[in-house]
């Protein structure tokens, strides 16, 4: 397996990741770009590069003459992530399904069992890592380079948004059942449910976080 090399860039944009996830920055906080250096130990450049990233996901907004902040989503915001990232998801997952193994719907199993179990501890970092090599294996089959670019651009955000809200949302073995729902239907490899039940698993937690 190849080593990759993670550049300065693409280690500010996990230190940023890290820093929401954990709860250490908050929607409104501004995102000082000498801080950032200065914490990291690193010149502004790739601080810059990182940014603009960023702020293509949707993960920092841009102010002219201001700065750089961490974005308050609006409910449309929240609800049009989640929505697009189902759509996307569910095309992804059902032009593939008849390509998953024996073994790889077991882990899909497994990493569901994780899932619960680290709910039930209220580890929430853990479920969410869990939930996140969760659906990356369900899309790592399509091969469409722009599908899975928009997706990987969405899962950040809805990343820190589930992280911060999912006490509130779903009980452990309701997670649990919720994915459980997703493995059953590439099972089958009935592409119509797999569709369906991937855009609901994602609409339901979109209207569920932006109506709190």
């Amino acid at each position: 397996m190849p080593i990759v090399k993670k550049t300065y860039k693409d280690q500010v944009i996990d230190y940023v990741y890290q820093l929401l996830l954990e709860g250490e920055m908050n929607p409104g906080d501004q995102l000082k770009e000498t801080l950032l250096a200065e914490q990291m130990g690193i010149s502004r450049a790739p601080i810059r590069e990182a940014m603009k990233e960023l702020i293509i996901n949707g993960l920092v907004d841009y102010r002219p003459q201001v700065g750089n902040f961490i974005p308050v989503f609006s409910t449309k915001q929240i609800i049009d992530s989640y929505t697009t990232r189902g759509v996307l998801e569910g095309y992804a997952v059902m032009e593939t399904c008849d390509q998953f193994s024996a073994e790889e719907i077991e882990k899909l199993e497994y990493l569901v069992d994780k899932m619960e179990n680290y709910a039930k501890k209220k580890n929430h970092k853990m479920v969410v890592e869990a939930g996140g090599e969760f659906h990356d294996l369900l899309i790592s089959k399509n091969n469409n380079v722009q599908l899975l670019d928009y997706t990987d651009r969405l899962s950040l955000k809805l990343h820190i948004l589930f992280f911060k809200y999912w006490g509130k949302l779903y009980s452990p073995s309701e997670i649990g059942r919720r994915h459980r729902e997703i493995v059953e239907s590439v099972k089958l490899k009935d592409t119509g449910l797999i569709e369906k039940v991937i855009r609901h698993h994602y609409l339901e937690t979109g209207t569920k976080i932006a109506a709190l």
